[in-house]
């Protein structure tokens, strides 16, 4: 539109110079050969006009066929970002069920592999002992014990019989009395706790575990049976035990596998109990002191619960 008007106004600037050499009072052959320069100058500039618009209309196709070019490869970008969002949304929360599920199994083997390491130990124990009970009774064979010498008759017996008016002696009460049952081996007994802890006999669990600290204190399992003896308050909502049970698995047992799991289930458990500045603290330091584990994720998970009002 804009090129039209250009033409127009330089066809009528061209047909007024023309009309203002003709009316002007000049000699005809004057006129005539300006008459003639003019048509052939007017010619010409009609010619640049007409090429300069075929050049513009060019120009404008080409530009608007980049435009719709340009349109349709930013409506694609756009499908394709919103695809591979959805994309990406999903292969979150696949990564983090697979996380979720890897952390569990692997918490489960680290915990076989405690029990496994400890057993070891125990048949390695029991079979030193077994050898050496085998040495001392091959040792009594071969007749190289020493004996004891037999007892002599008492003063007023004779020929084993007590003498008259003289009484025997009453037996010790200490020979009489029972032996006591030995516990059961450390292995036998941690596994049985843990049976019982898993099929959810908590009371008969805790009695175990209890005994477990009892008479094998400084096992590498000692600290797994003090956890669980922690989880088992806490699931029968006695958070105050549980507390205590996590701060001994912290305190007495600072090479535990379970000193992330032990802090973060005291950070819950003072949760539990309303102190809430205090479970703060627990489940932050979770997450610094254990970062990268699955009670860290936990840990943040809670804290970022607590931030934003939820429970």
């Amino acid at each position: 539109m804009r090129n039209e008007k250009v033409y127009l106004v330089m066809i009528a600037v061209a047909a007024g110079f023309a009309f203002g050499e003709m009316c002007a009072p000049r000699p005809a052959e004057a006129t005539n050969r300006d008459m003639i320069q003019l048509q052939t100058d007017v010619s010409r500039l009609i010619e640049s006009v007409n090429n300069l618009n075929t050049s513009v209309e060019q120009k404008h196709a080409v530009q608007k066929t980049l435009l719709e070019q340009s349109l349709d490869s930013v409506n694609k970008l756009s499908t394709n970002m919103g695809a591979l969002g959805q994309t990406v949304q999903q292969v979150q929360a696949t990564t983090g069920s697979r996380l979720d599920a890897m952390g569990t199994q692997l918490q489960a083997m680290v915990d076989n592999m405690d029990e496994l390491k400890s057993r070891l130990g125990k048949l390695n124990q029991q079979m030193a002992d077994t050898q050496s009970t085998l040495q001392s009774v091959d040792a009594k064979l071969a007749g190289t014990a020493p004996q004891l010498p037999a007892p002599s008759a008492p003063l007023g017996v004779q020929g084993g019989t007590p003498a008259q008016g003289i009484a025997a002696p009453s037996p010790s009460p200490v020979a009489s009395a029972p032996a006591t049952m030995p516990p059961p081996s450390a292995d036998v007994l941690y596994a049985s706790a843990r049976r019982d802890f898993d099929t959810g006999k908590y009371d008969l669990a805790r009695q175990e575990f209890s005994d477990y600290l009892k008479y094998y204190p400084d096992t590498d399992l000692a600290g797994n049976a003090e956890f669980y003896e922690g989880e088992i308050f806490f699931a029968q909502a006695d958070y105050q035990d549980a507390v205590s049970a996590y701060d001994h698995v912290l305190v007495d047992y600072p090479k535990s596998f379970k000193l992330a799991a032990a802090r973060l289930k005291k950070g819950l458990a003072l949760l539990e109990m309303g102190q809430q500045a205090a479970a703060i603290r627990e489940l932050r330091e979770v997450a610094r002191r254990h970062p990268g584990t699955d009670e860290a994720r936990k840990a943040n998970a809670k804290l970022h619960d607590l931030a934003t009002g939820g429970r």
